[in-house]
């Protein structure tokens, strides 16, 4: 059998739609060959391709104008934070709006959603809803401790020397605009009850978990991202603490393994324990019980002259 002449080089390790091929002279036969296999209505996968969201997210995107990629497959993309049985998702959501036909391909999750232009954007060559766009929707589908934890993600001022950016992806007034522009929405009620407990502040979903483990053992909302000297950017921060009493808590993620991180978690721990205050350190331990023994140390702690 004769072999199918090679496929250009940006198309031949990642799936691209019929558009791309007309535009680099690719024939009808040559769509058919044995080294492609379609992937539904107007996309094409190279044989050998092994599956990666985000190049599939983006011929879909453009295989289907005027939709977008939406919930669990934009948070993927985005870098927002999900349950682990959602990370390795095959699954692809695809929101259309009203006036489109639904959405009917294998593989794909429909939604026939009202979104406004703002809250779509062009993200890496993909037409995509916006990360609070995406918190909303994900509403739907997260409880409410996980929702809470993906609006702390928002709202928290980012590193610009790891994350390229300065500002939050949504303040809280951005928020609370959009639920009052979607009031009807599935899953809105659990929204709002999410956004009324939402803090700038929390760097990771574990910390957001500890302060509402915290709450909920009826004990004071504490202090996020606790300064020895409140103001001074160069003084050492605990996650989270009691000012008041002088207790600071600190909970030690997978980062924290590093020698680098190492030293500089030890500077932090002796500067707080040289300046008197009762420091704790949790870990994946503690958030696999609930916290619960963190809240009984802390607990006591708080009672303590």
């Amino acid at each position: 059998m004769r072999q199918p002449a090679p496929l250009p080089v940006h198309l031949s390790a990642a799936p691209f739609t019929v558009y791309e091929a007309r535009a680099a002279r690719l024939s009808s036969a040559r769509l058919r060959s044995s080294d492609l296999t379609s992937s539904g209505r107007l996309i094409y996968l190279p044989t050998g391709w092994e599956f990666e969201v985000r190049s599939l997210a983006r011929a879909l995107s453009s295989a289907t104008p005027g939709a977008w990629i939406s919930h669990v497959t934009a948070a993927l993309l985005l870098g927002l934070w999900l349950p682990s049985w959602y990370r390795g998702c095959r699954e692809l959501h695809l929101s259309k709006p009203k006036a489109l036909p639904p959405v009917r391909r294998d593989g794909v999750v429909g939604h026939t959603v009202l979104a406004f232009d703002d809250e779509i954007m062009l993200w890496d060559g993909i037409r995509i809803s916006t990360p609070a766009r995406t918190w909303l929707d994900l509403a739907r589908v997260l409880p409410l401790e996980d929702l809470v934890a993906v609006g702390d993600q928002l709202v928290r001022s980012p590193r610009a020397e790891l994350e390229g950016r300065t500002d939050p992806w949504a303040t809280l007034p951005q928020l609370a605009v959009m639920l009052a522009q979607h009031a009807k929405l599935k899953g809105i009620v659990k929204a709002r009850e999410a956004a009324g407990l939402i803090r700038a502040g929390a760097d990771s979903a574990p910390e957001t978990f500890l302060r509402l483990a915290l709450t909920a053992a009826g004990l004071p909302e504490p202090e996020l991202q606790l300064r020895i000297v409140p103001g001074d950017p160069y003084s050492p921060a605990a996650d989270l603490g009691y000012r008041a009493q002088r207790v600071a808590i600190q909970y030690d993620g997978g980062h924290h393994l590093t020698r680098e991180q190492q030293s500089r978690d030890n500077r932090r721990d002796e500067m707080f324990n040289s300046a008197g205050w009762r420091y704790f350190k949790f870990n994946a331990d503690d958030l696999a019980g609930g916290f619960t023994g963190a809240v009984r140390r802390v607990r006591l702690a708080l009672k303590r002259p």
